[in-house]
């Protein structure tokens, strides 16, 4: 409930108290005009002409009400609004910082019900259950002070009877928590299910898993169906109990009046009627905040479900506000460690990188290659160490001055829904149009683009339907080209690629590293040979670094790594 809570304005909630206190205002008045007209019609034979005037007064109060109430319902939906607003941009700004091996796991589909459906349910909270709680804070106190000014038993009644009502919803509340974990945990497994069945369905037709998998959502469909029918009989039990104890706590104090009234004379007909039109509106604010109590108790089920998104990770890359001086950048790793879930991913790790230097990074899989990489581009926190760019720290440096000087080219580089000009343009929002198509050019894409009959303006999908691999890693270094970065890391673009395209882009990437530092994980041995220094990796160590041929005579593990057998003269 706390992450819930630290969405409540206090302004909002002073606006419901005001209204709160109006409308009780109204309930009082009400109840005293309507006894008055009774007594003016029944017990003292007045005509219609005689309580016109009350008759018109209780026909504003009830307009009144109307209005207090609509207006306490409206400030509920535009702080549930703004509340929701604001914890979808937490969502997402979490998301956008997370660490890349964070933002790597779990389901897509399960951080989008997070961010659409689990968000949707807090709902309740902001715009049933403060409202109607700031009511019975206000509107049941009203009537219990004007029932003990009047007759006092039946206040005495109302103190004894009342507190079922919370004992039962504490009671009730319990229950209902584990249904709507439950519930929630259904919903969450059914939607990351159905999504990652759609994005993957090609693959599961292609392998005959398509009727599985149809099979398996239907199971999770009907998991979600259970757990919210479970939910909605724990309303309607919480619904009956309501209605059973209110009655007969109504009945309690229609005896006592009744009582009172007729065998001991002890009380007024007027005020006999007022007390008991008083008590039904004590126990409706009452009975409301129950039903407000089940859906808030969803609320708090799917708060605590957010807030544990946004405790996944507390460690952020951190930026401070100094620029780069000299570009390309030197860079130097000085024992450089990062661990993920507690598992050491790189050990101390020093290195030296000189400005211009075309680096190779080798090792066998799992050796934390990607993951050096991502640290070098401060996508990863290091916990251990530091990164010197030139005389500074890395974290020293303005998040977008860094960023405008760094680009990364991965083996499966993400196109967006749009066309091919916006996709290039991306890297560099502000270029003149002739630099984007200048680009493309020096990437290559040149023949593709006069292929297609929108040229450069073709429109291809998420992701880069419509596009092979290599003209999605070209349209990767048309970005590159564009953007003209002084640090250039490459994880093995080529790879998968044919002998044609992978020279091409061989050649483009030259080309692009000319005035820039180039690091690469890479596995072809041209490329390695190539390299003016080779960092060897192993479970996360660095264990050699030097040229080719010097590696050649000296790391065993090199040799092992180009499948050269022998010693030191092959």
């Amino acid at each position: 409930m706390s992450l819930l809570k630290s969405y409540l304005s206090r302004h909002y909630i002073i606006q419901l108290a005001g209204v709160h206190l109006l409308l009780a205002t109204m309930i009082l008045l009400q109840a005293y005009v309507i006894v008055s007209i009774i007594d003016s019609v029944f017990l003292q034979d007045a005509g219609f002409l005689d309580v016109l005037v009350s008759l018109i007064g209780l026909l504003a109060i009830i307009s009144a009400r109307a209005v207090l109430t609509f207006t306490s319902g409206r400030i509920g939906i535009t702080l549930a609004k703004k509340a929701k607003t604001s914890m979808r941009s937490h969502l997402l700004q979490h998301y956008t910082n997370q660490p890349i091996e964070l933002a790597a796991q779990g389901r897509s589909g399960e951080k989008i019900a997070t961010l659409l459906n689990t968000v949707d349910q807090t709902d309740a909270y902001y715009r049933e259950y403060i409202p109607q709680m700031v009511r019975a804070s206000v509107v049941p106190l009203a009537i219990l002070i004007m029932m003990a000014i009047y007759n006092w038993p039946s206040a005495l009644i109302v103190l004894i009877t009342a507190p079922f009502i919370p004992i039962f919803m504490a009671i009730i509340g319990l229950k209902t928590r584990d249904k709507s974990e439950e519930q929630l945990n259904a919903l969450s497994n059914f939607s990351g299910q159905f999504l990652d069945s759609l994005q993957g369905l090609t693959t599961l037709s292609l392998f005959g898993r398509a009727q599985q998998e149809q099979t398996l959502i239907e199971k999770r469909s009907n998991q979600f169906r259970d757990a919210t029918l479970g939910v909605l009989k724990v309303a309607f039990t919480s619904a009956f109990m309501m209605e059973l104890i209110s009655m007969l706590s109504i009945g309690l104090i229609a005896l006592e009046l009744a009582v009172g009234l007729i065998i001991f004379d002890s009380i007024a007909f007027t005020t006999a009627f007022f007390i008991l039109l008083l008590a039904p509106e004590f126990y409706i604010a009452l009975k409301d905040l129950s039903s407000a109590f089940h859906a808030g108790r969803e609320s708090i089920t799917a708060g605590k479900s957010i807030e544990a998104v946004l405790d996944e990770s507390k460690h952020p890359v951190a930026w401070g506000q100094q620029t780069i001086v000299s570009v390309p950048p030197r860079m130097t790793l000085d024992h450089v460690s990062f661990a993920y879930d507690d598992v050491d991913i790189l050990k101390n790790i020093s290195a030296t990188i000189e400005a211009g230097q075309n680096i190779a990074v080798v090792g066998p899989s799992g050796a934390g290659k990607t993951t050096l990489l991502n640290v070098i581009a401060g996508l990863l926190p290091i916990q251990h160490g530091r990164i010197n760019v030139n005389s500074l720290k890395q974290h020293e440096l303005r998040e977008d001055v860094w960023f405008r000087q760094l680009s990364y080219i991965t083996q499966s580089p993400y196109i967006f829904s749009g066309s091919i000009y916006d996709n290039i343009a991306i890297s560099q929002p502000d270029a003149p149009v002739d630099d984007v198509y200048d680009a493309a050019k020096r990437a290559g894409l040149q023949s593709l683009i006069d292929s297609l009959d929108s040229g450069i303006e073709t429109v291809v999908g998420d992701g880069g339907r419509g596009l092979s691999g290599g003209e999605k890693q070209r349209l990767a270094l048309a970005r590159a080209f564009l953007k003209q970065p002084s640090l250039i890391l490459f994880d093995e673009p080529t790879t998968g690629l044919d002998l044609k395209t992978e020279q091409l882009l061989s050649q483009a990437i030259h080309d692009l590293s000319t005035n820039a530092t180039v690091i690469t994980v890479a596995h072809r041995i041209h490329t390695i040979q190539a390299a003016d220094q080779i960092i060897v990796l192993n479970d996360g160590e660095l264990i050699a670094s030097g040229t080719d041929a010097s590696l050649k005579h000296s790391s065993s593990a090199y040799r092992a790594l180009l499948g050269i057998d022998g010693g030191v003269n092959a």
